[in-house]
């Protein structure tokens, strides 16, 4: 069967590559077994390899050898948990030196070093590679050599470098992406997503995200007197640090976002940053520490200092089943205000009620309406946790009822919520379908057009194969309206387009008069009444039969 240029489309298009993933890496088998454990492990220009897995895993365990470092200098953490402090050192220590080894052996492969006289020895020789090995040699040297604790600590700390395997590429991808724009222009493709961020923007992403985590995290444990009496100094400086690197921020955000569309203009356009609600919860994150800094002499601020949980909501910035939500609840707020009238109707009714069956009978605890509010709230609510319960026929009759009731009223406005959510996915979708439908136009995608779909493919987490299925559908629509141009009814406005639609219907009834077989039409068509007497007899007038 002859492939249409539909087909044939479907089969050329990549949308591994127009999602930005990496396809299954193409490595032969018959290749030498050093050139093949490169392409899978360390060549970075190898697409769908493990290579950058391998960095990030490194670098997790990077980062928590950093934790266990700034753990181990309070006795109170490190103590009860030496060996598991140990383990993990080892632990580390064991992947690092296997890491080193597997780039030492692999050194005659990297296009770095096989062109030297010795390959093994540049890498052996160049900056990563000494970082690597700093990394290792203090537990080793610690077998072989007595080495102060304080000491040995200060060259375990030298693991961090290895970071900068990730850094450096990361940064030099950013200059090239922004070479010849200005400062101001390199802010922005920092703190804000764009075509020039690139891996950076991502890395400072997830640094902010990081520090955040970690600021409620402290947050959370200064709640706990006894581990707030052991840590209390380096939660001081961890907040300090944090406060620090959230108004740096802050402030990148303030002074760049001139450069994003619709907030030009230097103060108005700033003006306009500084009060949408993702920066003003930046500036929440900041507030309480300076307004405690500055003003403690005046007042007792320390209960500010809950506020710092706020910081939490930075992590919505990226966040966009957030603004789904935060899109379905603003429309469909009539409704959820309807429900939620209808809630405190029954809920005043039932205090009422309550207040007039059970004040004889327990005047302490219905002393009155307002108090009686707090027992509807938890018997509609269903959950009823005992301090405060009829005693009273009556009241235990109502409560009955209520209670069931309770269990749909409060449903209302949660089945809203999910199928208002539902809906605005589907609408999110179709519209990405009729954006494929103008982009597929053509039969051609272009760079800006895979950067569409690549960005609300992101943004609604639509898998390869789904995406995938939504360019199938989109295609066979497009196939189906090259078919049938206009629909019927639009054909039917047009008299003179209805007559040379019928002669181009009647043109192709006669071509299938033509290149079928006669006995067997006439057969299939009597077989079962599939084709009535008269629509047979316009068959054969068609065919000039009669």
């Amino acid at each position: 069967m002859e492939t249409t240029k539909h087909e044939k489309f479907l089969q050329d298009l990549n949308v591994e590559a127009i999602l930005g993933q990496d396809q299954e890496a193409d490595i032969s088998r018959d290749l030498p077994m050093r050139k093949w454990l490169y392409s899978w492990l360390l060549d970075p220009n190898m697409p769908g390899n493990f290579q950058k897995d391998l960095d990030k895993w490194i670098s997790y365990l990077i980062i928590g050898n950093l934790f266990s470092l700034m753990f181990e200098h309070v006795p109170a953490v490190y103590e009860p948990y030496r060996t598991w402090f140990e383990f993990f050192d080892i632990f580390s220590v064991a992947v690092f030196t296997i890491e080193y080894a597997l780039r030492l052996y692999l050194a005659p492969e990297d296009e770095e070093f096989k062109n030297r006289k010795s390959a093994r020895w540049g890498f052996v020789s160049s900056p990563f590679a000494i970082i690597d090995f700093l990394a290792v040699a203090p537990f080793y040297l610690k077998a072989f050599i007595p080495i102060d604790l304080r000491v040995l600590r200060f060259l375990r700390l030298l693991r961090i470098l290895k970071l900068f395997r990730v850094l450096i590429p990361a940064i030099a991808e950013f200059k090239e992406l922004n070479k010849d724009r200005t400062f101001r222009q390199k802010v922005h493709a920092l703190v804000f997503p764009s075509q020039y961020g690139g891996t950076m923007q991502n890395i400072f992403e997830v640094f902010i995200a990081v520090w955040v985590l970690l600021s409620v995290l402290a947050v959370i444990l200064e709640s706990v007197k006894s581990i707030h009496y052991v840590l209390h100094l380096q939660f001081v400086i961890l907040d300090a640090v944090a406060v620090a690197i959230f108004t740096v921020e802050y402030c990148m955000r303030i002074y760049s976002c001139v450069e994003e569309p619709g907030y030009k203009g230097a103060f108005l356009g700033r003006f306009k940053q500084a009060k949408s609600p993702s920066t003003f919860i930046d500036f929440l994150a900041v507030l309480p520490f300076f307004l405690e800094v500055f003003l403690h002499h005046l007042m007792d601020l320390r209960f500010l200092r809950v506020f710092r949980l706020a910081r939490l909501l930075k992590l919505t910035r990226g966040s966009d089943a957030t603004a789904v939500l935060v899109k379905v609840v603003v429309r469909e707020w009539p409704v959820m205000g309807a429900a939620t009238f209808i809630m405190m109707l029954l809920l005043v009714l039932t205090a009422s009620l309550g207040y007039l069956f059970e004040y004889d009978a327990q005047p302490e605890k219905f002393e009155n309406i307002p108090t009686s509010i707090y027992w509807a709230v938890i018997t509609l609510a269903s959950v009823g946790y005992g301090d405060i319960s009829p005693v009273t026929p009556m009241g235990r009759a109502m409560t009955s009822v209520l209670a069931l009731l309770g269990i749909g009223i409060f449903a209302i406005p949660a089945a809203l919520l999910a199928s208002a959510f539902s809906d605005e996915l589907v609408k999110e979708r179709d519209q990405l379908k009729a954006n494929l439908f103008a982009i597929l136009k053509d039969g051609h995608i272009s760079d800006a057009e895979a950067e569409i779909i690549r960005s609300e493919a992101k943004r609604l987490h639509l898998t390869v194969a789904e995406v995938n299925a939504l360019i199938e559908v989109v295609v066979k629509e497009h196939e189906l309206e090259e078919r049938n141009p206009l629909p019927i009814h639009k054909i039917a406005e047009n008299p003179a387009l209805a007559v040379e639609h019928f002669k181009v219907l009647l043109g192709q009834i006669r071509q299938l008069g033509v290149q079928t077989d006669e006995a067997k039409f006439e057969a299939a068509a009597q077989q079962g009444a599939r084709l009535s007497s008269s629509e047979l007899a316009l068959w054969h007038k068609i065919q000039g039969n009669s």
